[in-house]
């Protein structure tokens, strides 16, 4: 884990695991004792806090009596187990913790944050302080034991300015000094080393000055006995501790050079103009760039699963890492920001994370190309975005093709991985079906974060058209499946069917599949990922999905466009007037579909499925009860899931848009979502039939012309059979205890039992939207990536949750390919949403939780592996 000042954040996914009111002014150093056991965080309240690092549980409070100002810099001495703090009052104080228990309580008067403070509760006009705020979080620190410096363990004047900052060198045997030194820069110019004494608590007293001019010391950091320093003129002075002389001074910035840290062979630095550098050992700069917008604070160098990283920590509400391995550092790995949201930020981003190097490298570059197949000027990137995705499968070692398609429509890949053959067992064959054509992001009013189609990681999502629909969860399943391979333990067959044109209702998809069947050969289950979850917190397994019939409706005259003025008159049948009067006709007043024989295929509600949609809108609003009433919840997911709905879109018109012209042709695009039972083909013949009759009617002299423009079959899975069942098993082993009560899930009626004929009844609760049921996204997720702590669970202390089962809903969307392939090739579907409802697919600023995706390429892993 990461800790940033007072959050706590996971290296495997960038997430937040927790935040700490840990101090009540700005936490101005953190430091990690050598066994890392031990937090120690000092900070502008003049208080230095202990923590437990497995459970950030606060031990020790350790305050000075004296007015010291900010605390700058904390170490602290396992040897000796001496905590020593730098202060803005030039001392250097310290505590022996293993003398904590033997001393007298403190008297709390003279806590720091019971003091008067000279400056903050000085008299204003009137004579009378300006109140103190009141926190409504206290600090977790005050649960700690208090105690209270000695005056004995101060060192008052250790510096002629502040002490900045400070580091312990070597240990019992090391031949320079003898024993362990405390060494200390401050705002004198000067750099101190400090001898401590065992048998007087740790107490200090002064070996060496390096001396080298008045700039502040502002940091300093050690290489072996080659001694760094970063000074308020802008220069970075070498010493030699053998010898204690200064042997090189690096010219690196005209600004102060805030922090150092060295590490893999660099000296890393950090100004206050926010460009931070890498030399070598020769002291050549190496690489120089803007990695904050403002002044660096802060920055280490260490390794995580086997990557070099370098953090830097800025005032401009962020932390970068970078992969100091690569050449170009003007990327960074992730940023985080301060409140946990994604805030927009000009630094170029490469993302080659941490872990799943293959996986994030390869999303960000298929990202990137803008396949957008609704749009003729993106054809190209829409081939190469085929030609990129069968260049990968290759190179895992499928057998792949690219499928032919209708002119003028983008292809659909085709790939085969080939299970190892079983010859007690018969191997089954497992399609994925996904898409790789994404919708626009024209960004002309500026509402995305960062380009969208230059994938960016910030506070543990990536952010960039089509990762979240649906390049990030083709990816998953693609990675996963090349998993296997390597392990050698893909046992059936996964082909894949990746088309490109999906968002354009996969237009030529059906004939290309029709042909390329013998190619594609026998398939046992499908399994798509196309959705998302119904909240931002429960993993969900779909089920169903409604279908749709999409149509234009025209009405047309003779004569050209007319002047209302000049040519208006009943007696002229004009066409907007028909083309309302004809619509109307379709719905009642309470939005009932007035088609005859609409509602006679629809399955009836059955107790036990109502039952369910009751006990999935408890399990929401028990989440979170801003989501209002459970009952008209569960009402409105009735009306967006198993209820069928009609929708005029939109009514264009001949001519200009002038108030006063007489149009000669009026055109609606209306759609109407259907439910399973009933079939596009009917409902289209019908919605034709209703329409005409209407239209004969009215005996107008125009004419009405009807087209369907798209239709999609709705599909109704089966959530007890075999691949649900594994999916089932496969989420809870990944994301494990969700923490949450038990839940019901959304059964479907049995066929047959129908509804009657009669619509469904029209309420007078506000409808639901997916976006109701996030509430602005960034809070924590009880679905979250595994970490040393609960984020939802004060003091890091961990309660003991029930590992439930995801929640089977239905969806009011519709995907096209679904029904048709389950019916080609007589093999059922499943549907595994790996999204959030807040990644905003076809919106501003689409993304996916970055363990999602992880936890989505485990469970394709797990059905791939175990579906037989």
């Amino acid at each position: 884990m990461l800790i940033l000042g007072t959050q706590v954040w996971s290296l495997e996914t960038y997430e937040r695991i927790d935040s700490i009111k840990a101090h009540h002014r700005s936490v101005l150093s953190l430091y990690v004792a050598k066994d890392e056991e031990l937090l120690f965080s000092s900070g502008g309240d003049a208080i230095v806090n202990v923590w437990c690092t497995n459970s950030l549980r606060a031990l020790y409070s350790i305050y000075s009596t004296y007015d010291v100002g900010d605390v700058f810099c904390v170490v602290y001495s396992a040897s000796l187990d001496t905590v020593y703090l730098g202060a803005q009052n030039t001392s250097i104080q310290w505590y022996d913790l293993s003398d904590g228990d033997r001393r007298a309580i403190p008297d709390l008067s003279r806590h720091p944050l019971n003091r008067n403070h000279r400056f903050f509760d000085s008299k204003g006009p009137g004579g009378a302080p300006t109140p103190r705020p009141t926190s409504a979080v206290e600090p977790r620190s005050q649960s700690g034991k208090q105690l209270e410096i000695d005056n004995k363990d101060i060192l008052q004047y250790a510096h002629n300015g502040y002490a900045y900052c400070m580091l312990l060198f070597g240990s019992s045997g090391q031949a320079i000094f003898g024993d362990e030194v405390l060494i200390s820069g401050g705002g004198d110019g000067t750099i101190k080393i400090w001898a401590l004494d065992a048998e007087n608590g740790g107490s200090i007293s002064e070996l060496k000055c390096l001396e080298s001019g008045d700039d502040s010391v502002l940091a300093i950091s050690l290489d072996g006995t080659l001694l760094y320093s970063g000074r308020s003129g802008g220069d970075i002075n070498v010493w030699d501790l053998d010898t204690c002389q200064l042997v090189r001074r690096i010219e690196s910035y005209t600004v102060d050079v805030l922090t150092l840290c060295v590490g893999h062979g660099s000296i890393f630095s950090g100004s206050a103009n926010g460009i931070a550098k890498q030399f070598s050992p020769r002291y050549e700069c190496l690489h120089e760039w803007q990695a904050h917008e403002q002044l660096i604070l802060a920055s280490i160098i260490t390794e995580y699963q086997g990557k070099r990283i370098y953090v830097t920590g800025g005032n401009d509400h962020c932390v970068a890492i970078w992969d100091v391995g690569r050449k170009n550092l003007d990327a960074t790995e992730a940023t985080f920001t301060n409140n946990g949201t994604a805030t927009p930020r000009n630094c170029p981003v490469d993302l080659k994370l941490i872990s799943a190097d293959q996986l994030l490298h390869s999303l960000a570059q298929l990202v990137a190309l803008r396949t957008v197949s609704s749009k003729p000027e993106y054809s190209q990137d829409c081939r190469r975005g085929a030609s990129w995705l069968r260049n990968l499968f290759k190179n895992f070692g499928a057998e792949t093709e690219v499928l032919s398609a209708i002119e003028n429509t983008n292809p659909v890949v085709f790939a085969l991985f080939k299970g190892r053959r079983n010859p007690v067992q018969e191997s089954k064959r497992i399609l994925f079906y996904g898409h790789y054509d994404v919708v626009p992001a024209d960004d002309k009013q500026r509402l995305w974060a960062s380009d969208p189609f230059e994938m960016r990681g910030l506070n543990g999502y990536l952010y960039g058209r089509g990762v979240s629909d649906n390049k990030g969860p083709v990816l998953a399943a693609v990675f996963a499946v090349a998993e296997l391979v390597a392990e050698k333990s893909l046992s059936s067959d996964v082909i894949f069917l990746i088309e490109g044109e999906e968002e354009c209702g996969s237009r030529g998809f059906q004939e290309v599949i029709k042909k390329s069947k013998a190619v594609i050969g026998v398939i046992h289950w499908i399994l798509l990922a196309n959705s998302y979850w119904l909240d931002d917190d429960i993993p969900c397994l779909t089920f169903g999905l409604r279908g749709v019939v999409h149509a234009t409706v025209q009405v047309r005259s003779d004569r050209p466009n007319l002047h209302s003025g000049v040519d208006g008159s009943q007696r002229i049948n004009e066409a907007m007037k028909d083309l309302i009067s004809i619509l109307a006709v379709l719905s009642s007043n309470d939005g009932s579909i007035q088609i005859p024989g609409f509602y006679d295929p629809v399955l009836r509600l059955t107790l036990s499925e109502d039952k369910a949609y009751t006990a999935i809108s408890r399990a929401l609003v028990e989440r979170d009860p801003k989501r209002g009433d459970a009952y008209q919840l569960a009402e409105q997911l009735k009306g967006r899931w198993r209820e069928p709905s009609l929708t005029i879109h939109r009514i264009t018109t001949s001519g200009s848009t002038g108030s006063s012209v007489i149009p000669h042709t009026a055109t609606a695009t209306i759609s109407i979502r259907l439910v399973p039972n009933q079939t596009t083909s009917i409902i289209s013949e019908a919605l034709k039939k209703v329409l005409q009759a209407a239209f004969t009617e009215l005996g107008t002299s125009n004419q009405l012309s009807i087209s369907i423009d798209h239709a999609a079959e709705p599909w109704l899975g089966e959530p007890g059979n075999r691949i649900f069942r594994t999916l089932e098993e496969a989420v809870v082993d990944v994301w494990g205890p969700l923490g949450h009560h038990r839940r019901g899930s959304v059964l479907a009626a049995k066929p047959g039992l129908k509804d009657q004929g009669n619509p469904p009844a029209r309420t007078s609760t506000t409808a639901g939207t997916s976006a109701s049921l996030t509430n602005g996204s960034d809070h924590h997720s009880q679905a979250t990536a595994d970490s040393p702590l609960s984020p939802s669970s004060p003091n890091g202390i961990e309660f003991p949750r029930r590992s439930w089962k995801p929640l089977l809903i239905r969806e009011g969307g519709s995907i096209p390919a679904v029904r048709f392939l389950e019916q080609e090739f007589s093999a059922p579907a499943a549907h595994l949403p790996c999204g959030q409802a807040s990644d905003k697919a076809h919106l501003d600023n689409e993304r996916l939780r970055l363990s999602n995706l992880y936890k989505s390429k485990e469970i394709f892993k797990r059905v791939f592996r175990d579906l037989k």
